[in-house]
């Protein structure tokens, strides 16, 4: 593996906070070059001029972090193109600011608050990934209540909700429910319906908005494809 190879796989642990994907699956990744000396160039791109730039200030810091992070790399290069608060943004993150400093007087806090609802929501609509089939098969509320991250069959959606409730220091254990409210406590039977549904209708949302963002960003950069 190249240290260039390390650098992506790390930019693939940053994610889009709505969409809830690594921007490298979402192509947010323009460019990525790593100098002989160590030094991580990045260049990243958005869907539209005009996306929030709370969503985008996150996006560019958590790439600067994971980059950084990266045994070997001797300086990381976040830059956001095309963007009309690239400027901020860059400067911002450049000097470990924190996006109310960086947008002093238009923002009156950091984002913590904001990366935790986006998770919650991404537990939820993990949730609906990972029950759908069990519901399809035939499994009732009754069942689906009682059931632990343990007792569901291994899958890519499984090992993803159990990340998002890491994050969210949510129990990912083996013993802990399947089936949770954001504060980390079980959905009774009676709850599972309602449950589901609000988990279907969350999935979709995002899934939806994944698919509008990747049309927006490709009939953009259209005359760069390829």
């Amino acid at each position: 593996m190249s240290l260039r190879d390390d650098v992506w796989r790390a930019l693939g642990t940053v994610l889009d906070p709505e969409l809830d994907e690594p921007i490298t699956d979402l192509d947010f990744v323009a460019s990525c070059t790593v100098s002989g000396e160590g030094v991580a160039a990045v260049r990243l791109r958005l869907p539209t001029f005009f996306c929030a730039p709370n969503f985008s200030f996150l996006m560019v810091a958590d790439a600067h972090d994971a980059v950084s992070a990266v045994e070997g790399v001797t300086r990381a290069e976040i830059v956001l193109e095309d963007h009309h608060a690239s400027q901020e943004i860059n400067g911002g993150v450049a000097a470990a600011a924190g996006f109310a400093e960086t947008f002093t007087g238009e923002a009156e806090a950091d984002l913590a608050e904001l990366r935790r609802y986006f998770l919650e929501k991404a537990v939820i609509a993990g949730q609906d990934r990972v029950a759908r089939p069990l519901v399809d098969a035939g499994a009732g509320p009754d069942e689906l209540a009682e059931l632990t991250l343990g007792a569901v069959p291994a899958s890519p959606a499984l090992d993803r909700l159990r990340r998002r409730r890491a994050a969210l220091g949510l129990r990912d254990d083996d013993a802990a429910p399947l089936l949770v409210h954001p504060d980390g406590s079980r959905v009774t039977s009676a709850q599972v319906p309602l449950h589901l549904r609000r988990a279907r209708l969350t999935r979709l949302g995002i899934e939806t908005n994944g698919e509008f963002c990747r049309s927006f960003l490709k009939t953009r950069y259209a005359d760069t494809a390829g």
